[in-house]
């Protein structure tokens, strides 16, 4: 009996001796303080980056401090970066990053939650370009049918008189520059796979319309907007366009060209045409980076009273450089800018904490046209919006030209 009862206690001892060490060890290796967690300051920025989005965002959904799950531009945005990641490492853990955003965003019958076609939200698009990837790879019918629910939304989605896509079905006639990115690589990618190429025309067209009204004769760069009926409040009464030339504008329809041109065949007659309106942003934006090679927020007016070089605008021009060159469609000589551009962002933006993960400073938060309260696309409205740490569009056109550059 009293064996019995020592054998019970030492057993008991052990076992609390052996929790301490594995619960010491366990605190030991805790992200915050474990060197074993510490992101390894020897990897290429594009992946210390992702990594860094891994740990501080273990659902995807979570990006620019979402608080409940979304279908949304940004996610679209940053995960594009992740399936460009995978496809050079072949590492799993990128392309389940995705998998995973994408499957809790949709139900077991292949439909979008809470989409509804009849918002006509032309950002709903974006996150739909992560599914043809997926959809090679996995063979699930869920992800071919959302593509074709998408391709559906832009068969009826309202236009302008010229024919445009209006941005939204609460914003009547008007085009938005960020809508040629959520939309025509898409589209492109579409027509080329399901419709051997039929809408390549219409896909063109936006373009078109984009350089015949939203380029400032001026300067050459692009507002955020246009308003073809002109009756908006914040549009010019002559030219229809918004007050504003946006540094992140310019980003996001530079990143539209050189990513549409990535299906628009070169025997396409349109195929030339698009490189030439790439070339001519290039050159112009080009005029307008700061000493150190970065953009502006209010682009076209550096010298005015707190503006500031804006980190989601540069890592977008730089990554349209630098893709631009690798692709054949701008000279080499932007990829040496990138480059150069992309050393300053590091200085300028980038601050690496002490778990060796990647933060991106001062990124503008997300702005807007007309809606209520009103937004009257002013330069003091831009200039006066919040800037916060890890806004994903920051994060995803760093990892993408990070990506781009093979930094």
């Amino acid at each position: 009996m009293c064996k019995s009862l020592s054998t019970k206690i030492n057993l008991k001892k052990t076992v609390f001796v052996l929790l301490m060490l594995f619960g010491f060890k366990t605190i030991g290796q805790t992200p915050n303080d474990g060197e074993a967690k510490v992101i390894p300051y020897d990897l290429k920025w594009s992946e210390r980056t992702a990594l860094s989005i891994l740990n501080k965002y273990p659902q995807a959904w979570q990006l620019d401090g979402n608080e409940k799950p979304k279908w949304d531009y940004k996610m679209g945005f940053v995960l594009s970066g992740f399936e460009k990641l995978y496809q050079k490492t072949n590492d799993k853990k990128y392309l389940n990053y995705i998998k995973e955003y994408v499957d809790g965003m949709i139900d077991s019958t292949g439909n979008i939650k809470k989409y509804d076609i009849k918002e006509y939200n032309i950002d709903c698009l974006n996150p739909g370009k992560l599914l043809f990837n997926l959809y090679g790879i996995t063979k699930d019918s869920r992800y071919l049918n959302i593509i074709g629910q998408l391709r559906n939304q832009l068969e009826s989605q309202p236009r302008t008189a010229s024919g445009g896509f209006w941005h939204k079905q609460i914003y009547p006639n008007q085009m938005w520059i960020d809508g040629l990115y959520m939309a025509e690589p898409f589209y492109a990618q579409f027509t080329v796979k399901y419709e051997k190429g039929k809408s390549l025309d219409d896909i063109a067209k936006q373009f078109e319309l984009v350089q015949n009204h939203i380029v400032d004769k001026k300067t050459g760069l692009v507002y955020q907007a246009w308003d073809e009926s002109k009756e908006i409040a914040w549009a010019d009464k002559q030219t229809g366009t918004s007050p504003t030339i946006w540094g992140r504008g310019i980003g996001w329809y530079m990143v539209a060209l050189v990513e549409t041109l990535d299906y628009f065949p070169k025997s396409h007659p349109k195929y030339k045409v698009l490189v030439s309106y790439l070339n001519q942003m290039a050159k112009n934006v080009n005029q307008y980076k700061s000493e150190n090679g970065l953009w502006y927020q209010v682009a076209d007016k550096p010298e005015l009273y707190g503006n500031y070089v804006e980190p989601s605008a540069s890592g977008m021009i730089i990554y349209a450089f630098a893709k631009g060159a690798n692709k054949g469609y701008l000279s080499s000589s932007y990829k040496s800018t990138a480059k150069k551009s992309f050393d300053s962002f590091v200085k300028e933006f980038v601050k690496v904490d002490k778990k060796g993960e990647v933060n991106i400073l001062n990124v503008s938060s997300n702005v807007g046209l007309g809606g209520k309260p009103f937004r009257d696309g002013t330069n003091t409205y831009y200039l006066i919006s919040k800037t916060k740490e890890n806004g994903a569009i920051g994060l995803g056109a760093f990892l993408l030209a990070a990506i781009e550059l093979e930094k």
